[in-house]
């Protein structure tokens, strides 16, 4: 059976009072739901500033949550995932018209990553991010869904114009300001060793991939990485909230697909 070791951490930063990013996970009660239904974990990062960034980001982790727990056991990751974030965006895109008279368009990035057997399915929208750190190698496995990251994805501008750039942290895609919401996701093949990084820009906008795995490198309690990591982001120079999850694979159980249903592999 799958069996992980996990951490959480957020961080209000030096410089905000309130937080908006939220992070909340789901583990499975018993092996039968570990191979039915997996682990989830879930980190949003919410926009708009004053108390809406806040609503933005709870509503989303809290809908992900109650809807991956409600789904049917057994059914594919990569199926369950679209519709579970397509259900978080539509609650807080409702959430932005109720909140006044006329209502108000609210945002946040989500990260989603859910696990089953040997596999790690990621559904995420907008700029935060899942990296899995490997033999010592952080590879990141989101793409940033910036206007600047899709301009550089096109040739239209350097890493260095890119890093430079005074729009760098303008969303291309969130969760809540349509009806519908464009998600992105992938499916890997863990192995035991491998961490995996959920995270805020707050983190993986002042700390490069190489800081990140060393980090975790030389901290094997989880716990103290992400506050290692946290503290990093700040001294670097961080005014943002900083949030990190992470996920150390410790076994997995190896299985094949044959329509659709898993089978053991010896």
């Amino acid at each position: 059976m799958l069996s992980l070791e996990y951490s959480g951490l957020t961080d209000p930063g030096p410089v905000r009072t309130n937080n908006e990013d939220y992070l909340g996970h789901v583990a499975p009660s018993d092996e039968q739901e570990g191979r039915s239904r997996g682990w989830l974990f879930a980190l949003a990062d919410g926009v708009g500033g004053h108390d809406k960034g806040e609503v933005a980001s709870r509503t989303a982790i809290e809908t992900v949550i109650q809807e991956f727990r409600a789904a049917p056991k057994g059914e594919a990751l990569t199926a369950m995932l679209p519709r579970v974030v397509q259900k978080a965006n539509l609650r807080v895109y409702e959430a932005g018209r109720d909140s006044s008279p006329g209502g108000t368009a609210m945002a946040t990035t989500i990260v989603v990553c859910a696990l089953r057997y040997d596999r790690a399915v990621i559904a995420h929208v907008g700029d935060s991010r899942c990296y899995v750190i490997r033999h010592g190698l952080a590879s990141q496995l989101t793409r940033d869904h910036t206007v600047v990251a899709e301009q550089m994805r096109m040739g239209l501008l350097s890493k260095k114009e890119a890093a430079e750039s005074q729009t760098k942290h303008l969303l291309s895609r969130s969760l809540g300001p349509n009806l519908f919401a464009n998600v992105e996701i992938t499916d890997h093949l863990v192995q035991p060793g491998d961490v995996l990084l959920l995270c805020s820009d707050g983190l993986h906008g002042c700390l490069e991939s190489t800081e990140i795995a060393e980090t975790i490198a030389w901290n094997r309690d989880l716990e103290e990485a992400g506050r290692k990591l946290i503290a990093r982001a700040i001294e670097a120079g961080g005014t943002d909230n900083v949030t990190v999850q992470l996920i150390r694979v410790l076994g997995v159980e190896r299985v094949g697909m044959y329509r659709g249903r898993p089978y053991k592999l010896r």
